[in-house]
């Protein structure tokens, strides 16, 4: 899940940064998330990091289990 922000600029300024951004071949967006990154890794401990790394990667996917066909009298597939 990804939680938004919402800055406040004069519309003059971000003007101006958005075309000196476009000079450099990057948006204003691209940098934000970037320092968001750098601030991320500077502020959380590494154990942290690595903790919501590993819960966040490893999802367990569950299988579905096979379910009963009363009228035949056995198993088969959900899928």
């Amino acid at each position: 899940m990804r939680d938004k922000i919402i800055l406040s600029m004069s519309d003059e300024k971000l003007s101006a940064l958005e075309m000196y951004l476009a000079q450099r071949n990057t948006t204003l967006t691209a940098e934000i998330d970037k320092y968001a990154e750098q601030l991320y890794s500077k502020t959380v401990p590494q154990n942290v990091r690595e903790y919501i790394e590993m819960t966040s990667d490893s999802k367990p996917i569950r299988k579905q289990r096979p379910t009963r066909n009363p009228e035949a009298g056995h198993l088969r597939d959900s899928n």
